[in-house]
């Protein structure tokens, strides 16, 4: 698949840097040839002799080499490869491809190449949620820039969140997918959009609606310090959230503990534990549209320790549990006045999805369910992707993996056009 491709390899300046000799040396096992380029800034994290010495080519570095330059260098480089990749992609470097800035060789390789793009971002979490560096996203997008991550997990800063360097390994697959091979199904790449400067402004199809969505796991405390949760990130319901917002609907999400931000243009409302959750969306209504994203603690302990509890003995301190209050089935069973024209649940499963969803849907008398594979190996919680199954009265519709903010997109779209009919039949119907 890579054998005889030709890789400039763009390094900027951030901590993941020292990933780069592994993704050389698993490059080179596949037959490509790899040349580098690096800011100056990069050069503290991984020297170019490293890199000269695992890609058996020259680094470039100075933009003003007068032995380089006098051939044109960074025309000759930019020009020779099959695919551009930067990696890792510093919030700084983004900045400045989406500003088409070349201030330096890196730079000026990227703005001069005419071959395709493929980043893989690296930076602190709160540097990746900049309205900025948002912005720089999308129209580095809008441009034909392909991306692969970032990951989430822990930073070298010792925050928690997406931020992290695809790891070698991934970015070869986000490779071989830019030559035709498929990328594995646990990965997800955000593909450039049509080099039409992206997509048409979105129809404001329900202005005049309310939503709410609820998103995140719950923290059911044990005791001042512990509490039952589960691995929900809030990413599939923050996107719903966003997705709604941007059809022109009055959105209110109810979010537990997450560390994503408050979606723009959304009211948010955020709770700990699945009573606040239950009491927060109560208030709200009534509403035209509630969607249940959240991953609600099913159970939680009867009665929370005043104080931390300690080890006395050698058995363990007996729990017990008292049930939570069930949201989707209250929405979905509340007073004619109250209930909203569509409710719209989640189910995430482990095994037998699709049976399990259209069960879920009788129980709770909701009239849509989105239903999910979480079982390990998905990559679901915690993950940029989502394969989810559209479970209504009458039909279940199979749709293929893809980003949560595309199904996101999607499900918004359905419940626009579902709306648009003006029929509560044709709600419920999924139609």
């Amino acid at each position: 698949m890579l054998k005889g491709k030709r890789i400039l390899l763009v390094v900027s300046g951030g901590i993941a840097a020292f990933k780069v000799p592994d993704l050389i040396r698993r490059l080179a096992e596949r037959g490509v040839s790899v040349r580098c380029a690096m800011t100056k800034a990069a050069e503290q994290f991984v020297t170019p002799l490293t890199l000269a010495a695992l890609s058996g080519e020259k680094v470039s570095a100075d933009l003003f080499s007068l032995t380089d330059e006098a051939e044109m260098g960074h025309i000759e480089l930019s020009r020779d490869a099959d695919l551009v990749v930067v990696a890792p992609a510093t919030a700084n470097i983004l900045a400045r491809m989406a500003q088409g800035l070349a201030d330096d060789m890196a730079t000026t390789l990227l703005l001069a190449t005419d071959k395709p793009v493929l980043v893989a971002p690296a930076m602190n979490v709160r540097m990746w949620h900049h309205p900025a560096t948002q912005r720089n996203i999308e129209q580095l997008k809008a441009d034909g820039v392909a991306f692969i991550g970032p990951n989430e997990g822990e930073m070298a800063c010792g925050e928690y969140g997406p931020g992290r360097m695809a790891e070698p390994l991934e970015i070869v697959a986000a490779i071989e997918m830019q030559f035709g091979k498929p990328l594995p199904r646990h990965l997800t790449l955000v593909q450039p959009r049509p080099a039409n400067n992206g997509v048409a402004p979105l129809k404001q199809d329900l202005k005049g609606k309310r939503a709410i969505v609820t998103s995140g796991p719950t923290h059911e405390p044990i005791d001042p310090v512990r509490y039952i949760a589960n691995r929900s990130s809030g990413k599939q319901g923050h996107a719903i959230a966003a997705a709604l917002a941007a059809r022109g609907a009055d959105v209110t999400l109810v979010t537990g503990p997450v560390s994503l931000p408050d979606p723009a243009g959304v009211k948010t409302v955020h709770v700990e534990a699945a009573r606040d959750m239950f009491s927060a969306c109560f208030l709200d209504l009534p509403v035209d549209i509630f969607v249940a994203a959240a991953a609600v603690a099913d159970w939680r302990v009867a009665v929370e320790a005043p104080q931390k509890m300690k080890k006395s003995g050698d058995l363990p301190p007996v729990l017990k549990l008292a049930e939570n209050p069930d949201i989707l089935r209250a929405i979905s069973t509340t007073d004619a006045k109250r209930r909203p024209a569509l409710v719209v649940g989640f189910a995430a499963e482990t095994e037998n999805v699709v049976a399990h969803a259209q069960k879920k849907l009788g129980s709770k008398g909701c009239d849509w369910i989105l239903a999910n594979d979480v079982s390990e190996g998905t990559q679901t919680f915690g993950g940029d992707s989502n394969a989810v199954h559209l479970v209504t009265a009458n039909a279940v519709e199979d749709w293929p993996r893809m980003s949560k903010s595309e199904v996101a997109a999607r499900l918004a779209e359905r419940i626009a056009a579902a709306f648009n009919d003006q029929s509560k039949k044709n709600l419920k119907k999924g139609s």
